[in-house]
């Protein structure tokens, strides 16, 4: 399975300080988890941490789960440290906060070879400050390692004085469409932000459908509810796939018959639509085979 078709609909953060969660989220269907060193960890914590997220990735206890270890960031106390073990513990990827430029791509990249990360493991990095956004694409295409956007929003409001509002404010949605282009003009994956309000269902339903719509591959999560939803959301329904199924048939009948023009339920179809209904369904082959 390629890369890009590897099922990211669901990427739920796990602190890496608590021991009990860890063993928890052996048994939750996220697609994918970030074992967190960061954010989710006190400063006191963080070299214990450190141990036990490292001694969870070796266990190979997770299954069809991809792990990514969330690293401190660049010019923290902790950031040589963790990405030398994380890189000896051989993660599916290291995910690093507040990447902001193409350069620290590259200086990521080669802390990674020079503590003999294996070559299975990428590098994801977070796009969430306003440097970073306005060298998206750089940073995206820095380097073929680097496979994964991670969008952080709460750290885009926060850094540009705005609010967190129902639809998400215009800046946090210009964040979004900048990054999304930049990811996708240099071939990469990128996963939407976190969802806050842990007891709003619909909220986080009306969120995670929006990041469908605008065309992200998935959404990380902060609590084990919202992996069922966001698993509906950014994967195909049954209903998509008869659709891309269908269309896919019409269009090749209508190419075998020599028409110059198909249309498909009182619609014209065209290559781009084909193309569209094929990753449909590839997507949902990679998620059957989990």
């Amino acid at each position: 399975m390629s890369d890009q078709l590897r099922p990211r609909r669901s990427v739920l953060y796990m602190p890496g300080a608590n021991e009990r969660a860890l063993e928890k989220a052996k048994g939750i269907d996220a697609d994918a988890l970030i074992l967190d060193l960061e954010d989710a960890v006190s400063p006191d914590a963080k070299v214990e941490a450190r141990d036990r997220v490292c001694a969870a990735v070796a266990s190979g206890e997770y299954g069809h789960r991809e792990l990514a270890i969330r690293i401190n960031g660049i010019g923290t106390e902790w950031h040589d440290a963790d990405i030398a073990d994380a890189a000896g513990a051989g993660p599916d990827a290291v995910l690093v906060p507040k990447v902001n430029s193409a350069a620290e791509v590259l200086q990521l990249v080669a802390a990674l070879e020079a503590n003999g990360a294996p070559a299975h493991t990428a590098l994801w990095a977070m796009v969430e400050t306003p440097i970073a956004l306005l060298h998206a694409e750089e940073i995206a295409a820095a380097h073929e390692r680097l496979t994964v956007i991670v969008m952080g929003t709460n750290d885009v409001v926060n850094e540009t004085f705005g609010l967190h509002v129902p639809g998400r404010n215009p800046v946090v949605l210009t964040a979004l469409s900048i990054s999304l282009l930049a990811a996708r003009a240099a071939g990469k994956v990128i996963l939407d932000g976190v969802y806050n309000d842990v007891k709003n269902a619909e909220g986080f339903e009306a969120e995670a459908r929006q990041g469908r719509e605008m065309g992200f591959d998935g959404k990380t999560l902060i609590h084990p509810s919202q992996v069922e939803p966001a698993n509906a959301a950014f994967g195909p329904s049954d209903d998509e796939i008869e659709h891309a199924k269908s269309m896919i048939a019409t269009f090749e009948e209508g190419k075998a018959a020599g028409q110059g023009v198909v249309t498909f339920n009182g619609k014209m179809i065209e290559e781009l639509h084909v193309r569209d209904a094929h990753r449909i369904l590839a997507s949902a082959e990679a998620i059957a085979s989990r």
